[in-house]
């Protein structure tokens, strides 16, 4: 799909874009090919779209994979799609808010792939519900605001370090970033974009159960970030206990939370669990 289709199209339809809803569309044949290609489809492969908008990559996902699952929210923007593929038996498409879905119907995505367009206003929050979910997808690969993407992928101490990256890199590990320039888009957003590719590890970090409690010690050794964690975490949990895990892993009680790496953040969870 053209710039000239998407602009002859939404005219036809008198379609005015909606900022709030994150609708810039992909464009540039290019950069479509390079986000499929990062998901190394096969003809067997199931992917889920979330914001598919005028469908210009939901078509490259239907030609390489064995069957597609488009989540669209704007109800103008499902009417073109039904239209454009009605008779595309390896695509389904649904109209529904894509967060709230995932949030009440967790369903098994441990053979799934996301391959998408995020709308950038809850980009975040979908990434992190799916990366929470105990089935979680295979791989991620996901075009979205570029300051976000770096967080996903940060390494500790670096200034992107956070919250985000250790919810999504202790069931992810981070692939390959690519930078995809505003005009790309239509229409150009005010932010630079990027994809970014996330890969399932092998062998899960820590249990379920153990996932939540990683979650709360997360959140709250990064809840005033430039104080020390130990007392952050104090607020929560027994200094006796605290001081324990910390003597053990030989972390510092003056350190920060952008200091601590994944793999201690891990080991500091089952310590408290």
């Amino acid at each position: 799909m053209k710039l000239s289709d998407m602009r002859q199209l939404l005219d036809q339809r008198n379609i005015q874009l909606t900022k709030s809803l994150g609708q810039n569309f992909l464009h540039d044949a290019h950069q479509l090919e390079r986000i499929v290609g990062a998901g190394e489809l096969t003809p067997t492969d199931k992917v889920l779209e979330i914001g598919p908008g005028l469908g210009p990559l939901t078509e490259l996902l239907v030609q390489r994979a064995g069957q597609v699952l488009a989540v669209e929210k704007d109800a103008r923007l499902m009417a073109c799609l039904l239209e454009r593929f009605a008779n595309e038996p390896k695509l389904t498409l649904m109209q529904a808010d894509a967060l709230a879905w995932l949030q009440k119907n967790e369903a098994d995505w441990s053979d799934w792939k996301l391959i998408a367009n995020l709308p950038y206003s809850v980009a975040s929050p979908i990434l992190v519900e799916l990366a929470e979910m105990r089935n979680c997808p295979e791989r991620l690969v996901v075009t979205l605001q570029l300051e976000v993407a770096r967080r996903l992928i940060a390494e500790t101490d670096a200034d992107d370090y956070g919250i985000l990256s250790l919810l999504i890199q202790l069931r992810y590990e981070p692939g390959e970033l690519f930078r995809i320039p505003p005009g790309s888009f239509f229409p150009e957003p005010d932010v630079h974009s990027a994809c970014v590719t996330l890969i399932r590890r092998k062998k899960p970090l820590l249990d379920d159960a153990q996932r939540a409690l990683f979650k709360r010690v997360v959140k709250q050794g990064f809840s005033q970030r430039r104080k020390m964690m130990f007392k952050l975490l104090k607020q929560q949990w027994p200094v006796e206990k605290l001081s324990a895990a910390f003597t053990k892993l030989r972390l510092d009680e003056k350190i920060r939370a952008e200091k601590v790496s994944l793999e201690q953040f891990v080991a500091l969870t089952k310590e408290l669990a």
